[in-house]
């Protein structure tokens, strides 16, 4: 179903959006966006069925050994436990048995989004993957 008043939910208004933010970005030129800042990254893309969903994935760069698995779940539970906005989670081992941490929206968006509350959930996004890298090198006692 066709909405004029919302128009869809496309990479091409996520990178306008990004701009508008001063955000810069690179493309991978069809199925995602970076962002990248000093200690994360944050991948946008848009998925589901019907390329109705939009993704925002937070990730530090930095990552947690395997011996620190407990600590590392236990602070991501203390995030989403605390937060709202983003769930947290501990991602699988890399080829190097590092563990990454993510935070992450996946925003449904069948019926559109005006470029509005696009602004604000990319902002928010931006905003909060910031407070969440900060919070695991800080008060969160995980990354070092």
């Amino acid at each position: 179903m066709e909405n004029d008043i919302n128009p869809p939910v496309s990479l091409r208004r996520v990178a306008c959006t990004l701009d508008l933010l001063d955000v810069r970005h690179l493309s991978d030129g069809e199925s995602s966006l970076l962002a990248l800042w000093e200690r994360h990254a944050l991948l946008f893309g848009i998925e589901g069925p019907d390329d109705e969903i939009l993704v925002i994935r937070a990730r530090p760069h930095a990552t947690v050994p395997p011996e620190l698995s407990e600590l590392a779940y236990r602070a991501v539970n203390e995030w989403n436990h605390a937060r709202r906005f983003a769930k947290a989670y501990v991602g699988d081992p890399t080829e190097r048995g590092q563990l990454p941490i993510f935070a992450e929206w996946q925003v449904p968006m069948r019926s559109g989004i005006h470029d509005a509350l696009l602004l604000e959930i990319v902002d928010t996004a931006k905003s909060v993957s910031t407070t969440f890298v900060d919070w695991l090198h800080g008060d969160g006692g995980l990354l070092f």
